[in-house]
């Protein structure tokens, strides 16, 4: 009996999830659209872009870095001195569904991760 592939298998593991967050951040850098979020990042966003990777990484069923390199996610609580309303989460949520177009993942496998991309986006919310 086969186990299902997790989505980080599904997607291509380490260097297609590293180009799914470069290129969430080069369109939310470059995009107006989301001119609101990126506003939340540093100028340079390498350490942004770093620990998205880490955290994806495991997220999507692969080697959980963000635990071995920072700690436990605490994802609420490490977004909460940011105003997170609808609004950014929609925005964080349409930046990530281009990215995942933009780098060919298929699109069963992007609409399932939209759902749980965005059921996560909206838990972030303190507005």
């Amino acid at each position: 009996m086969m186990d299902e592939q997790t989505p980080y298998q599904l997607m291509g593991g380490d260097g297609a999830v590293r180009l799914l967050c470069q290129r969430f951040y080069e369109l939310m850098d470059s995009i107006p659209q989301f001119a609101t979020i990126r506003a939340m990042h540093p100028a340079d966003l390498q350490s942004s872009r770093d620990k998205l990777f880490m955290f994806l990484s495991g997220w999507l069923g692969g080697p959980d870095l963000y635990a071995q390199h920072i700690g436990h996610p605490m994802l609420r609580r490490r977004h909460l001195p940011f105003a997170i309303g609808k609004e950014e989460r929609d925005q964080w949520v349409a930046c990530m569904y281009l990215a995942m177009e933009s780098v060919g993942i298929a699109e069963r496998l992007r609409e399932r991760l939209l759902a749980s991309f965005f059921n996560t986006a909206d838990f972030m919310r303190n507005q």
